[in-house]
């Protein structure tokens, strides 16, 4: 996969942006990420900031959670393509920010979304499962629209009782009874032995 545009042919400058001092830099940008200024405000700003939208900062969690908070952040679709050119972009145990949960959620194995590409696993089980959905291809979108159209109609339920809906937790148990379905040859959880432990996890 290549790229090419005018951007090729401009001069290269430093990335702006900081991660301030140690530890402290961390949890100021992770104060201010969830409580002073929210997701779209706090990545808004440092845009205005550096004038750039890549930029160099602290993404939480965090200290305590996360060993190594510091990001560079791609906020534009000029500069995403980026992500694909495995000579620029370590994909090594990250998926979505700094934070990798502990192997022992997985029975000691590291799943594909934390794999990098250039591994050999990698490849492996990402073909085990596009075989997986492709072999379930003609069930998948009616399951789907399944649903989706139960989770509505609890959502509804919740409205007309309570004038609130939990609508994180009804989608959560949708994914999962979606996927438990999907490959359980349409099996509700519900009617098995795993019912009573889903809201646990």
């Amino acid at each position: 996969m290549s790229f090419s545009s005018d951007s090729d042919h401009r001069p290269l400058r430093e990335i702006p942006g900081s991660y301030g001092l140690p530890f402290f830099g961390p949890i100021l940008d992770r104060h201010n990420y969830f409580y002073h200024e929210g997701r779209d405000k706090f990545f808004a700003s440092r845009i205005s900031r550096h004038n750039s939208t890549v930029i160099r900062t602290n993404m939480p969690p965090g200290p305590f959670i996360s060993s190594d908070p510091r990001v560079i952040a791609l906020l534009d679709g000029a500069s995403f393509p980026v992500l694909f050119d495995n000579n620029k972009v370590e994909k090594f145990n990250v998926l979505d920010g700094t934070f990798m949960p502990s192997t022992k959620f997985t029975g000691g194995f590291r799943v594909c979304a934390y794999l990098d590409t250039t591994e050999p696993n990698h490849e492996l089980i990402k073909d085990f499962f596009l075989q997986a959905l492709a072999r379930r291809k003609d069930s998948f979108l009616p399951l789907f629209r399944n649903c989706l159209r139960e989770s509505f109609a609890e959502i509804e339920d919740q409205l007309s009782k309570n004038t609130e809906a939990g609508f994180n937790d009804v989608f959560s148990q949708a994914s999962f009874n979606f996927m438990f379905r999907l490959f359980c040859d349409n099996r509700d959880p519900s009617h098995t032995n795993l019912a009573s432990k889903v809201s646990v996890y």
